[in-house]
């Protein structure tokens, strides 16, 4: 991962993906403070990040790229704000995109001609350093242009690159599944309590047990089937409560979460 010279990257949008990122490109030492700009418009924010982030450039507007050669730039504001902040840059140089549904397309057209565009899904884990994100690059986009947007995401955690058509899926799996993780430990903790646990023993419970097992397939590697295979004693305790995950449609309904997300993101897109 390249060290930055110079003010390299401004990151328009100083909202919670906002702030992981710079964040994490400082801590992962791919940035000083001094080397960033977070622009946000407003006032009472950007007090709170200057106090967040000391040395880092907090601005109001967007910088004028035209004396460095053009300025790289994040765009972290929410989708209905990226086509006019797009139409607002003066001289950018590459732009990484992380607003979920809008195409490369859409962010192409409202750039000048020939601007590197590179479309991000990264997820909320990202905020505490383990995200995972999926990276498409557009028409213009060089393998370098790419290779440096892997190095900004992958600041902040796991980086795929994956098509713009299979972007939709990782929105639908994993920009969402954040929140479908938090759900089953809503649900293993209101059952814990269900059969007698006091909810703060059974939240613990439930918090790490998933933490645990997250940790178990990334360190080891080893492929969840193995792992669940490995735990599951024939007509024992695991192996009941599968079967009345399985019975009550466990698979169906991750299936189906995945892909009304995905749909959405489409939607999102064509809207």
């Amino acid at each position: 991962m390249g060290q930055s010279q110079g003010q390299t990257l401004q990151v328009v949008g100083g909202g919670k993906m906002g702030q992981a990122l710079v964040g994490g490109l400082i801590e992962a030492g791919w940035a000083e403070p001094s080397d960033l700009t977070i622009v946000e418009v407003l006032a009472d924010q950007r007090d709170r990040l200057t106090g967040m982030f000391p040395g880092v450039n907090v601005v109001g507007t967007p910088i004028d790229g035209e004396s460095d050669g053009g300025i790289d730039t994040l765009l972290a504001v929410k989708p209905h704000f990226v086509v006019d902040v797009c139409a607002g840059l003066t001289a950018p140089g590459r732009v990484i995109s992380i607003a979920a549904g809008i195409t490369i397309a859409t962010i192409e057209a409202a750039l000048p001609a020939g601007t590197p565009v590179i479309r991000v899904m990264p997820n909320t884990p990202a905020l505490v350093g383990a995200g995972v994100s999926g990276l498409a690059a557009g028409t213009n986009a060089t393998d370098a242009d790419l290779d440096w947007a892997v190095a900004v995401l992958g600041a902040v955690g796991e980086t795929v690159v994956v098509t713009e058509a299979q972007l939709d899926a990782v929105t639908g799996m994993s920009g969402s599944g954040p929140a479908y993780i938090f759900l089953v430990a809503e649900a293993m903790t209101d059952a814990g309590v269900r059969y007698g646990l006091p909810r703060p023993i059974a939240a613990k419970l439930a918090i790490n047990t998933i933490n645990g097992a997250g940790r178990l397939m990334t360190e080891t590697g080893t492929d969840p089937v193995e792992l669940r295979a490995a735990v599951t004693t024939p007509a024992g305790t695991t192996a009941a409560g599968l079967a009345a995950l399985e019975d009550h449609g466990l698979r169906a309904a991750f299936s189906a979460a995945v892909g009304a997300a995905t749909d959405r993101s489409i939607e999102l897109g064509r809207g």
